[in-house]
């Protein structure tokens, strides 16, 4: 179904020299297909992880709560909660370091199967799942044996790390309130919006995708998540349109192509939720409502009439 609370998802701790955190895979829990998400609870002055780069991931972070450093190859930014930190592929070498209470974030990161990892200081290159050279030590244990990471007085932050209040909000109509963090000119594979629905009433109509994958992160009050199957899915399957309660902590995923679109709707005390999306330009999104599809490399939105599969097909 895609939805999973992070207080159900089991954490893990890894702990080694001036790396300590606490992380929970979200998305795994939810049943993500593209993208990971995980949450990430760093200790007092600790890292969560060596500093790396990626050569083929996008990596988004939203700071849920304490405070602490953005580290991007050897300068630092302070971050604060509501804080968007976006991290192109091939770009920075990063990590965090947490302040005094503690550091605790939610990372999305598109999934490569080429992926390539790259650790400057322990000089360890991943490709894909094995570190190279045939070793079978495990890096971060060489990671503890180098020197505290160095860094100065926090500098400016750029444009890469950016808060929700710092962005202009946008308005639709009565219902919705949102701002976007992660855009084209921040980001290139996702984009990260910051959404609140208002009291009682829905944000994006039923839509499904093709090849786009979202995650939804219900931060604040509550409402419902509304599936609806697409029609000629349905037809002689049984399925039914769902509903379910959501409240903060929830972690809804929609991977591509499942033909069942999808729909919120708020409670009476509003509800504010991060929406994180792949960006692939042969993606075709449906409305099962006006049956219009939209083609997104082509700018082009159709009306469609839905038939059965066998409808105009010879008897045998």
């Amino acid at each position: 179904m895609g939805l999973a609370h992070w207080d159900e998802v089991e954490p893990y701790r890894r702990s080694i020299g001036e790396m300590d955190a606490t992380w929970q895979r979200l998305g795994d829990a939810a049943g993500t297909k593209h993208v990971g998400v995980n949450r990430v609870r760093v200790a007092p002055g600790k890292l969560p992880t060596p500093p790396h780069s990626h050569g083929a991931s996008e990596e988004v972070y939203y700071v849920l709560g304490g405070s602490g450093l953005a580290w991007q190859d050897g300068a630092v930014h302070e971050v604060r909660p509501r804080d968007c930190v976006i991290h192109r592929a091939n770009q920075f070498e990063h990590t965090f370091v947490a302040g005094p209470d503690g550091l605790d974030f939610l990372a999305f990161g598109t999934r490569h199967p080429t992926e390539v990892g790259w650790l400057p200081r322990s000089r360890a290159v991943r490709f894909g799942g094995p570190w190279a050279e045939g070793r079978t030590d495990d890096p971060w244990d060489r990671e503890a044996e180098a020197p505290p990471l160095a860094y100065g007085k926090p500098s400016q932050r750029p444009a890469n790390i950016l808060n929700v209040d710092e962005v202009e909000l946008e308005q639709w109509q009565d219902r919705v309130t949102s701002a976007a963090m992660a855009t084209r000119e921040r980001s290139d594979q996702a984009g990260l919006h910051w959404e609140r629905l208002a009291p009682g009433k829905s944000g994006s109509v039923p839509h499904c995708h093709s090849e786009e994958e979202e995650i939804f992160v219900i931060l604040e009050g509550g409402g419902t998540l509304q599936l609806w199957p697409s029609p000629s899915f349905a037809a002689g399957t049984g399925a039914e349109q769902e509903e379910f309660e959501l409240r903060p902590g929830h972690i809804v995923a929609r991977p591509p192509a499942t033909r069942v679109s999808h729909w919120f709707r708020a409670g009476p005390e509003g509800m504010t939720m991060l929406i994180y999306g792949t960006r692939k330009p042969n993606d075709m999104a449906y409305y099962p409502r006006s049956n219009k599809i939209a083609w997104r490399g082509l700018g082009v939105i159709g009306r469609v009439e839905v038939l059965d599969y066998f409808d105009g097909e010879p008897e045998d």
